[in-house]
């Protein structure tokens, strides 16, 4: 039941998360193309920049929790229950969103995204091995 319900709610939440990417939260094309290459420090400056919590909470947890699903894809696609292809396909899929990002101009090309996002994935699955050794009578 669970497989069933992930197959069907995967792309839609996928193409939602894909509009939060270039359309969510306000954004607009930017004048220059921006890169920021400077692995976790980028993400530590943030921090040490923001005013509240709750941006630093909605921003950088949501840069982990928001992919969290992508780690069931071997639900899907039974290639991708091998950890090593799951990450090599996602870091390959988020790079690419990332470059599309900046070169259109509508968000930032981070390496922390991709760190974030990719620790997100193997988040989601862990949990996923979790839900399938724990509730086996779910996965049907």
């Amino acid at each position: 039941m669970l497989k069933k319900f992930y197959k069907i709610i995967i792309v839609p939440y996928t193409l939602f998360l894909l509009y939060l990417m270039f359309f969510g939260m306000g954004r607009t094309q930017m004048e220059d193309n921006l890169l920021t290459i400077e692995p976790i420090f980028s993400t530590i400056n943030f921090i040490k920049g923001c005013i509240s919590w709750k941006e630093i909470v909605t921003i950088v947890a949501g840069n982990v929790v928001m992919f969290i699903p992508f780690g069931f894809l071997g639900w899907i696609f039974p290639r991708l229950q091998d950890l090593q292809n799951l990450l090599f396909t996602f870091i390959s899929a988020i790079t690419i969103v990332e470059a599309i990002q900046y070169f259109s101009r509508m968000g930032i090309f981070e390496v922390d995204d991709i760190i974030l996002n990719t620790f997100g994935v193997f988040l989601g699955f862990l949990l996923k091995n979790f839900i399938e050794k724990r509730f086996p009578n779910w996965m049907v």
